[in-house]
């Protein structure tokens, strides 16, 4: 058994057939009082991407004869609304011209007579002959009663909108819910869609910067800075930007307190005679603001030209079925966050950390299986297995082994990681070296001592990003 999955492995890493489900979010959930129902803002997208997908309707199709029963559909609520579908919103999939996946809960909210600061949103995925896929969780979302209008304080950082972190820019007309355009990237263009919204990484730049390099800097955004709005899923980048605070239609122009969730904004070209981002039905297109003769530190906007600015949240989960005859749920799925490597010598010991993590967990390094003992829902530890698994030995290891970390359920399922562990040449046969044609007698114990002295720097952990 252990050598058929092993077998199993090696024809995964050679073609990986991954299933992944992304979860983009926002950070906050405005309440609703009384009989509103203030919907979530942007909506809680889900993902489904990779070539697992295909491959498991595939054997669906081909086992159950049909093709009504191989199509994805899911369920999304709350965390505390238990079981019943009736305070779920359903999810029906459409793929897209990318061949992902993709759906969203429109109709979501947060009533006032859930108590609750903090929630997460679940979501229940299924094949469409009733065979569950598994149950996913969102990060943790904070509930608010309404955006802040005070200064914030950044002793309070909790709306508050750090440099790095990822926002989603939404533009309503007339605070009419069927007018909601966000802002997302298509073709490579940035456009206004009423239905999918992008995430983007909100960098803060210097004012000097161009639009070719910036360097990054490090704080929380407040108004009057330069930054620069990245798409995550594309790595398309808008031009430096001023961003501003919107009062009443109005971009303030001396205005320097922290941006905070909810708020209104306006984005103006840096370098530019008082032209905005603007929203014209679908297209992104720049406006020249009105200076206010009156009021030398106002200029007028248009309705297109205001944005409200939200931190998101994407949670990603990747597993594979196609290997293994698999009738139970995918979840839980487990998330890797960190590595921690401890010992040294002939035993390494790497902890794992993360979430989701069971007793029936093991940590694969690459196509060799590790001796692992589960501590918590958020701590594996396990034996870093020796050089030689992987048909290397320390004492001629002459460039990098790198391998993939894997965790794999024990009825095969496999759960892939962004994260790789990296064996290194002892400091004295580094690649380019000469390597010594007598080998004096004692080698042995001298390469012993020098692998005694060195394993720690040995090991390398990298996450890919």
């Amino acid at each position: 058994q252990g050598s058929l999955l092993q077998d199993s492995v090696r024809r995964y890493l050679q073609l990986p057939a991954d299933q992944t489900v992304l979860i983009l979010h926002a950070k906050v959930a405005q309440k609703s009082y009384g009989n509103e129902k203030r919907f979530f803002c942007p909506p809680p997208c889900v993902y489904l991407s990779g070539p697992g997908w295909k491959l498991k309707q595939e054997q669906i199709k081909a086992r159950d004869l049909g093709e009504a029963g191989f199509r994805v559909c899911g369920y999304m609520g709350l965390d505390s609304m238990g079981s019943s579908l009736m305070e779920t919103q359903k999810l029906s999939f459409e793929e897209q011209p990318d061949a992902k996946g993709f759906s969203c809960a429109k109709a979501l909210y947060i009533s006032d007579t859930d108590k609750r600061k903090h929630f997460r949103l679940v979501l229940k995925l299924f094949f469409s002959n009733g065979q569950e896929i598994g149950t996913f969780h969102s990060k943790l979302i904070k509930v608010i009663s309404k955006p802040s209008q005070k200064k914030q304080s950044l002793k309070n950082t909790d709306l508050c909108i750090s440099s790095g972190s990822k926002v989603s820019l939404f533009n309503r007309l007339r605070s009419q819910t069927v007018s909601t355009r966000y802002l997302s990237v298509e073709g490579g263009a940035f456009i206004a869609s009423a239905r999918q919204w992008a995430a983007f990484t909100l960098h803060l730049a210097d004012e000097c910067c161009g639009r070719s390099e910036f360097p990054l800097r490090e704080g929380y955004i407040r108004y009057g800075s330069v930054v620069q709005l990245v798409c995550t899923a594309t790595g398309v980048t808008l031009p430096p930007l001023i961003i501003r605070k919107v009062m009443k239609q109005y971009a303030m122009l001396d205005v320097d307190e922290p941006i905070s969730q909810l708020h209104k904004c306006a984005f103006q070209l840096q370098g530019s005679d008082h032209m905005y981002l603007c929203l014209s039905t679908d297209k992104v297109i720049q406006f020249q603001a009105s200076p206010c003769p009156k009021e030398a530190n106002r200029e007028l906007l248009n309705d297109g030209s205001c944005w409200t600015i939200i931190s998101t949240e994407t949670v990603e989960y990747t597993f594979s079925e196609s290997l293994a005859c698999i009738r139970e749920p995918v979840s839980p799925v487990p998330l890797i966050a960190a590595l921690q490597l401890t010992g040294g010598g002939d035993v390494a010991m790497l902890e794992v950390q993360g979430e989701y993590f069971h007793a029936h967990l093991k940590v694969w390094f690459g196509d060799v299986e590790a001796e692992t003992m589960y501590r918590s829902p958020k701590s594996l530890v396990c034996v870093v297995p020796d050089v030689s698994a992987f048909g290397s030995d320390w004492r001629w290891l002459r460039y990098p082994i790198t391998v993939p970390l894997l965790l794999i359920r024990d009825d095969g399922l496999i759960y892939s990681s962004s994260f790789t562990f990296t064996y290194t040449p002892e400091q004295s046969c580094l690649p380019g070296q000469q390597v010594l044609s007598d080998v004096p007698q004692d080698s042995d114990k001298l390469l012993d001592s020098i692998h005694q002295e060195f394993t720690r720097t040995n090991f390398h952990l990298f996450m890919q990003t």
